[in-house]
Protein backbone atom coordinates (compact mmCIF):
# COMPACT_ATOMS: atom_id res chain seq x y z
CA UNK A 1 0.00 0.00 0.00
CA UNK A 2 1.53 3.11 -0.79
CA UNK A 3 1.19 6.00 1.53
CA UNK A 4 2.73 9.74 2.27
CA UNK A 5 3.07 10.54 6.31
CA UNK A 6 4.04 13.95 7.53
CA UNK A 7 4.80 14.28 10.78
CA UNK A 8 6.91 17.64 12.28
CA UNK A 9 10.28 17.17 13.88
CA UNK A 10 12.65 20.06 15.90
CA UNK A 11 11.09 22.35 13.35
CA UNK A 12 11.40 19.95 10.13
CA UNK A 13 8.37 19.27 8.54
CA UNK A 14 8.83 15.08 7.49
CA UNK A 15 7.32 13.49 4.95
CA UNK A 16 7.89 9.81 5.17
CA UNK A 17 6.97 7.98 1.87
CA UNK A 18 5.89 3.82 1.69
CA UNK A 19 5.76 1.59 -0.64
CA UNK A 20 5.02 2.80 -4.47
CA UNK A 21 4.97 6.29 -5.20
CA UNK A 22 2.98 7.25 -8.41
CA UNK A 23 1.12 9.50 -9.99
CA UNK A 24 -2.09 9.10 -8.19
CA UNK A 25 -0.65 10.72 -5.57
CA UNK A 26 0.63 13.99 -7.05
CA UNK A 27 -2.06 16.27 -5.72
CA UNK A 28 -1.46 15.09 -2.26
CA UNK A 29 2.41 16.22 -2.86
CA UNK A 30 0.92 19.28 -4.52
CA UNK A 31 -1.12 20.08 -1.70
CA UNK A 32 1.85 20.29 0.54
CA UNK A 33 4.36 21.69 -2.09
CA UNK A 34 1.56 24.79 -1.27
CA UNK A 35 1.99 24.77 1.98
CA UNK A 36 5.30 25.10 2.28
CA UNK A 37 6.42 28.23 4.26
CA UNK A 38 3.35 28.77 5.69
CA UNK A 39 3.62 26.81 8.99
CA UNK A 40 6.88 28.23 10.63
CA UNK A 41 8.54 25.39 9.45
CA UNK A 42 12.63 25.95 9.36
CA UNK A 43 13.04 22.74 6.76
CA UNK A 44 12.02 20.00 4.97
CA UNK A 45 12.74 16.31 5.29
CA UNK A 46 12.08 13.50 2.61
CA UNK A 47 12.20 10.15 3.91
CA UNK A 48 12.37 7.67 1.17
CA UNK A 49 13.76 4.75 3.33
CA UNK A 50 10.20 2.94 3.28
CA UNK A 51 10.02 3.55 -0.87
CA UNK A 52 10.31 0.89 -2.86
CA UNK A 53 9.41 2.80 -6.36
CA UNK A 54 8.55 6.27 -7.69
CA UNK A 55 7.63 7.27 -11.14
CA UNK A 56 8.85 10.22 -13.13
CA UNK A 57 5.82 12.37 -12.11
CA UNK A 58 7.13 11.75 -7.88
CA UNK A 59 10.21 12.21 -8.80
CA UNK A 60 9.39 15.79 -10.68
CA UNK A 61 7.21 17.30 -7.55
CA UNK A 62 9.82 15.88 -5.15
CA UNK A 63 12.03 18.10 -6.87
CA UNK A 64 9.93 20.83 -6.79
CA UNK A 65 9.73 20.31 -3.25
CA UNK A 66 12.99 20.75 -3.20
CA UNK A 67 13.58 24.12 -5.69
CA UNK A 68 10.42 25.63 -3.40
CA UNK A 69 12.11 25.06 0.04
CA UNK A 70 15.20 26.56 -1.01
CA UNK A 71 13.16 29.49 -2.42
CA UNK A 72 11.03 30.18 0.69
CA UNK A 73 12.84 28.69 3.40
CA UNK A 74 16.41 29.26 2.21
CA UNK A 75 17.35 25.66 2.72
CA UNK A 76 18.40 22.91 1.05
CA UNK A 77 15.92 19.95 1.77
CA UNK A 78 17.26 16.31 3.30
CA UNK A 79 16.27 13.58 1.37
CA UNK A 80 16.92 10.34 3.53
CA UNK A 81 17.46 6.52 1.51
CA UNK A 82 18.70 3.64 1.52
CA UNK A 83 16.83 1.28 -0.92
CA UNK A 84 20.36 1.31 -2.72
CA UNK A 85 17.73 0.83 -6.52
CA UNK A 86 15.52 4.19 -5.10
CA UNK A 87 19.04 6.24 -4.05
CA UNK A 88 20.30 5.09 -7.68
CA UNK A 89 16.88 6.92 -9.18
CA UNK A 90 17.28 10.29 -7.51
CA UNK A 91 20.97 10.37 -8.07
CA UNK A 92 20.70 10.06 -11.77
CA UNK A 93 18.03 12.49 -11.59
CA UNK A 94 20.33 14.81 -10.61
CA UNK A 95 18.99 15.34 -7.25
CA UNK A 96 22.36 15.73 -5.45
CA UNK A 97 22.41 19.27 -6.69
CA UNK A 98 18.48 20.00 -4.79
CA UNK A 99 19.09 17.79 -2.16
CA UNK A 100 21.04 16.80 0.78
CA UNK A 101 21.17 13.19 0.34
CA UNK A 102 21.48 11.07 3.50
CA UNK A 103 22.18 7.13 2.30
CA UNK A 104 21.64 5.36 5.64
CA UNK A 105 18.84 5.14 8.06
CA UNK A 106 18.17 8.03 10.67
CA UNK A 107 15.34 8.68 13.08
CA UNK A 108 13.43 11.39 11.07
CA UNK A 109 9.87 11.38 13.62
CA UNK A 110 8.10 9.79 16.24
CA UNK A 111 4.13 10.68 15.48
CA UNK A 112 3.08 10.85 11.89
CA UNK A 113 0.23 11.03 10.32
CA UNK A 114 -1.38 9.81 6.71
CA UNK A 115 -1.84 12.39 4.49
CA UNK A 116 -5.08 12.48 2.88
CA UNK A 117 -5.30 11.56 -0.88
CA UNK A 118 -6.70 14.22 -2.49
CA UNK A 119 -8.42 13.81 -6.04
CA UNK A 120 -8.57 15.98 -9.24
CA UNK A 121 -9.82 16.37 -12.57
CA UNK A 122 -8.13 14.27 -15.31
CA UNK A 123 -6.81 17.92 -17.13
CA UNK A 124 -5.02 19.45 -13.67
CA UNK A 125 -3.53 15.97 -13.20
CA UNK A 126 -2.15 16.57 -16.30
CA UNK A 127 -1.20 19.83 -16.01
CA UNK A 128 0.58 18.24 -12.32
CA UNK A 129 2.20 15.97 -14.97
CA UNK A 130 3.45 18.16 -17.41
CA UNK A 131 4.85 20.75 -14.84
CA UNK A 132 6.67 18.03 -13.04
CA UNK A 133 8.34 16.75 -16.08
CA UNK A 134 9.27 20.26 -16.85
CA UNK A 135 10.98 20.30 -13.72
CA UNK A 136 12.80 17.33 -13.78
CA UNK A 137 14.20 18.20 -17.54
CA UNK A 138 14.92 21.93 -15.94
CA UNK A 139 17.23 19.95 -13.83
CA UNK A 140 20.20 18.69 -16.27
CA UNK A 141 20.52 18.04 -19.69
CA UNK A 142 20.29 14.25 -19.14
CA UNK A 143 16.81 14.50 -17.44
CA UNK A 144 16.17 16.98 -20.47
CA UNK A 145 16.82 14.24 -22.93
CA UNK A 146 14.76 11.42 -21.01
CA UNK A 147 12.18 13.93 -20.77
CA UNK A 148 11.65 16.09 -23.96
CA UNK A 149 9.30 13.35 -26.10
CA UNK A 150 6.70 13.25 -23.38
CA UNK A 151 6.79 17.11 -22.18
CA UNK A 152 5.87 17.64 -26.33
CA UNK A 153 3.40 14.99 -26.21
CA UNK A 154 1.10 16.37 -23.42
CA UNK A 155 2.04 19.81 -24.35
CA UNK A 156 0.36 18.48 -27.91
CA UNK A 157 -2.62 16.87 -25.90
CA UNK A 158 -3.51 20.58 -24.80
CA UNK A 159 -3.40 21.98 -28.19
CA UNK A 160 -7.32 22.00 -29.81
CA UNK A 161 -6.74 20.29 -33.12
CA UNK A 162 -6.46 23.60 -35.62
CA UNK A 163 -3.89 25.36 -33.31
CA UNK A 164 -0.64 25.42 -34.74
CA UNK A 165 2.10 23.01 -33.04
CA UNK A 166 4.31 24.44 -30.46
CA UNK A 167 7.63 25.11 -31.90
CA UNK A 168 10.51 22.88 -30.85
CA UNK A 169 14.12 23.26 -31.10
Amino acid sequence: MSKILFAEHDGSHVLKFAGDIRLNLAPTLNGFLQQIGKNGEKAVVLDLTETTCMDSTSLGLLAKIAIASKAILDVQPTLVTTNPDVTRIVRSMGFDQIFVIIDHDMHTCDEAFELPTHVMSEELLREQVLDAHRTLMNLNKHNEDCFCDLVDALESEKQPCNSPARATG
